[in-house]
């Protein structure tokens, strides 16, 4: 059977979006692409329940549940009040967009976040295909010597050279955005943000972003909390 826990206390943010949200979403510690919206949710102290799905369970609650609530049977799927939320990016701009936060203010701000956060997509969905592949030793370690060393460079170079970059720790300097989110997740799930950030020392930028994220009250709550699992 699925877990189900409900973490957090309602508060205003709940308010603002409209009541609990839940998620369904494998059960696979803290990290992919579920974990990013409940990481939002935790920094925005927004209280959620959470359905999480062992991976043998979860072929035939693919089948029975997920497609029931989504036509491609893909997670995270998210319902609240009835409405049922898919695609886990375009999920992080609803929620941005009702909370008015996580985004952008001005057109190129906004820009900048929808592109860092389409570069943080590309990586994962490379990161992946190694990751996960039959021939795993072979594909990660290659992945590790080339496409995530691509993808730290570009992403190095993106948050360096943008004015708005250098204003702050965020993408968009001194206001933390989805895009923010996207890029912590994905460099922690490549393990990136454990031992100390030794792999991110060429990468000063994107250690600064990790530091930043890890530091805000509510993230760093979470990760010192038995809700984080790794």
């Amino acid at each position: 059977m699925p877990s189900t826990k409900t973490y957090g206390t309602p508060g205003a943010a709940n308010q603002t979006i409209g009541g609990v949200p839940t998620i369904h979403y494998l059960d696979f510690a803290s990290r992919g692409r579920g974990q990013v919206i409940r990481l939002m949710w935790e920094d925005a102290g927004i209280a959620y329940t959470d359905v999480r799905y062992s991976f043998d369970e979860y072929p035939e609650y693919k089948k029975a549940v997920i497609a029931q609530k989504n036509p491609t049977t893909n997670v995270p799927v998210i319902e609240l009040n009835g409405q049922i939320l898919t695609q886990s990016y375009a999920i992080l701009r609803h929620f941005a967009r009702q909370l008015g936060e996580y985004d952008g203010e001005t057109e190129g701000e906004k820009y900048l976040v929808d592109k860092i956060c389409d570069i943080g997509s590309d990586w994962r969905t490379l990161f992946v295909n190694a990751f996960f592949n039959p021939n795993k030793a072979e594909t990660y370690s290659k992945h590790q010597e080339t496409d995530r060393k691509r993808f730290l460079k570009a992403l190095e170079t993106h948050l360096t050279s943008h004015d708005l970059s250098r204003q702050g720790p965020y993408v968009i300097g001194k206001k933390v955005t989805y895009a923010d989110l996207v890029i912590y997740q994905v460099m922690h799930d490549e393990n990136l943000t454990q031992d100390g950030r030794k792999e991110l020392q060429e990468y000063p930028r994107l250690k600064q972003l990790v530091d930043a994220i890890e530091d805000r009250p509510n993230v760093k709550v979470f990760l010192e909390s038995e809700r984080y699992l790794g």
